[in-house]
């Protein structure tokens, strides 16, 4: 059972983490100060999960990225394009409304299992 559910969670998850990882780029990100933004919020994310997805969003218009090269270090830095915020107010709202959906649907579960 334990090799299902973690295939489970893992299917589960990956959804989540694009639309948690987009509601982080309204604001230009590098990868290291995302991890850290999600992270705050209860939401862990490798780095290899997290830069894979970075370039398949950015492949999809949905992200744009820069480089800054004036700290000694250079960062590339993410965030949404118009089209990417636009995309991610539409997939807000779904996740929202499914949520409030799955929330009644489960309500009815904690009353039977408490019987």
């Amino acid at each position: 059972m334990s090799t299902l559910l973690n295939s489970l969670r893992t299917e589960l998850r990956r959804g989540t983490l694009t639309l948690a990882v987009l509601s982080q780029l309204r604001s230009p990100q590098y990868g290291y100060s995302l991890v850290l933004s999600l992270e705050k919020n209860g939401i862990t994310i490798d780095q290899s999960t997290l830069y894979p997805l970075l370039r398949r969003l950015e492949k999809q218009d949905l992200v744009t990225s820069s480089w800054d090269t004036t700290e000694s270090r250079p960062r590339k830095y993410y965030v949404l394009s118009k089209y990417g915020m636009d995309v991610f107010l539409q997939l807000k709202k779904e996740w929202e409304q499914l949520s409030q959906e799955l929330y009644e649907l489960f309500k009815g579960d904690d009353q039977n299992e408490s019987n």
